[in-house]
């Protein structure tokens, strides 16, 4: 491909993977990235000699693919990893909503910033992120009706935008309506003010904001006016919605009761997407096919709450978009994408005891290019081609070496991990080199995190294995 406009970076000597449905699969070659951080033109071989290079990065025979789009994430949950080891969904989100019942706007702000942070370091530079609820709510699974545990001012929200843009991550914010709060005119009118929040240019200069979602919460709801209202302002405000759905297998019945909630309130649709999406029954995985309603897989997060095994390779087999999320910081517990392609890939293979069902083409499609056509951003992200922007991993799957390449895909899939990532770009530009975040705010990410959830954990009468002073003692030592 040829240039079309200034050239600000040019990368060179590159093991290119575009992830892009047309052209090569790879190349060894060069990538141009303009003055407004979007490719302006790659091809194999050398770059243009008649046209200014800009900055010149090296490649060095390392591969070079887009960044990972994670089209579900919860990035506040980043001080939580390792919480509520042994549990399943509902008393691992109890255990979570109770500490957040403890936290304030600022501590939001740094819990957003440290997951964005940290999403950015392992490779991920586009998330779908389901911010924390202005309310704070306390499932109760045996009623299967929320109850109220705290109300938090508008900033408790938009800080958390604002933690996740300081990062330098894209994203998608969605936002929860919660209706049951309190009158509907008041909730909807909340609910206004945040999505004109998100879309205030302050906060959406350089193309960092993808859109703005609905936090579908039809799951946790106790009466069917929640989709209808959901539905309402997805058609008001131009968004999407995205539900987390028969996630876990306790309280199914209940689960899939409320299927015919979204169903009769006219929320099927390209618009509505469906996280997790384990326990279908047939009629359900029928009428999300008819609708064309795309399904968002967490095969990791799954595995670790002991939710089930989603049968992506039924649904990709009726039609059904499938992209990828890599969850919580508290369920996926290391941002892998890689690791979370493999456990994916793995146990669609073992659950349908054949391993033609998926390949490494399909879960890499479904962890960058398919992410981003599920969240309607594809234009914009998802893979390395001309017009898009420069959101690119750099990884050496010689350091440490990963041996002969027999298919470049398979190595870069099935071989390669964290250990070889050397840097990760956003629109051109190192946000992310070794394995520590550029952004100058990340070097007191790890501080303020450790402190602000360890008061929240005091004051719910809760004490954490290693103190923050423990924690921050330990990287001061480290940095001299």
């Amino acid at each position: 491909m040829t240039r079309t406009a200034p050239v600000a970076l040019t990368v060179v000597d590159a093991l290119v993977l575009p992830c892009a449905d047309d052209g090569p699969e790879w190349f060894f070659g060069w990538l141009q990235v303009g003055a407004d951080g979007r490719i302006v033109g790659l091809g194999p071989g050398e770059p243009p000699a008649d046209v200014p290079a800009g900055e010149v990065l090296d490649a060095d025979g390392a591969i070079v693919a887009p960044g990972f789009v994670s089209a579900h994430s919860h990035l506040f949950t980043s001080g939580l990893r390792g919480i509520a080891p042994d549990s399943t969904l509902y008393p691992w989100v109890r255990s979570m909503m109770e500490l957040f019942r403890h936290t304030d706007a600022e501590d939001m702000y740094w819990a957003s910033l440290h997951g964005a942070t940290d999403f950015l370091v392992n490779g991920v530079t586009s998330a779908y992120n389901f911010m924390q609820s202005g309310v704070t709510w306390l499932y109760d699974p045996r009623t299967a009706r929320n109850v109220l545990g705290k109300v938090h001012p508008d900033d408790y929200t938009t800080r958390q935008m604002d933690g996740v843009l300081d990062a330098g991550l894209r994203v998608v914010h969605s936002i929860r309506l919660d209706d049951e709060s309190g009158p509907e005119d008041q909730v909807l009118t909340r609910f206004a003010r945040m999505v004109d929040a998100a879309r205030d240019p302050s906060r959406t200069a350089g193309g960092q904001l993808l859109g703005v979602s609905v936090m579908g919460a039809v799951q946790w709801a106790s009466d069917p006016r929640t989709a209808e209202l959901e539905v309402l302002v997805m058609r008001e405000h131009g968004i999407s919605d995205q539900a987390h759905f028969v996630e876990t297998a306790e309280g199914l019945d209940v689960q899939r009761e409320k299927f015919a909630w979204y169903a009769e309130a006219g929320a099927l649709g390209r618009d509505l997407l469906l996280g997790h999406f384990v326990h279908p029954t047939d009629e359900m995985v029928d009428a999300v096919a008819e609708a064309g309603s795309p399904v968002v897989w967490q095969p990791t997060s799954n595995g670790r709450l002991g939710s089930g095994v989603a049968d992506v390779v039924r649904y990709r087999e009726r039609g059904v978009p499938v992209g990828v999320g890599l969850d919580d910081q508290s369920c996926t517990d290391i941002s892998d994408p890689w690791a979370n392609m493999r456990q994916g890939l793995y146990g669609q293979r073992a659950l349908h005891r054949d391993a033609g069902v998926m390949s490494p083409r399909d879960v890499l499609r479904m962890h960058t290019l398919g992410s981003a056509e599920v969240l309607g951003v594809a234009d914009r992200v998802g893979s390395l081609e001309v017009g898009k922007h420069a959101d690119f991993v750099v990884v050496d799957h010689r350091s440490p070496s990963t041996g002969p390449v027999w298919d470049v895909v398979a190595t870069y899939v099935l071989a390669c991990g964290l250990r070889n990532l050397r840097a990760t770009y956003v629109g051109g530009r190192c946000v992310a080199r070794d394995g520590r975040a550029t952004v100058v705010a990340a070097a007191r990410a790890d501080a303020e995190l450790a402190v602000r959830i360890e008061r929240a954990a005091h004051a719910d009468g809760r004490r954490l294995a290693v103190t923050a002073e423990q924690l921050v003692d330990a990287a001061a030592r480290r940095a001299r």
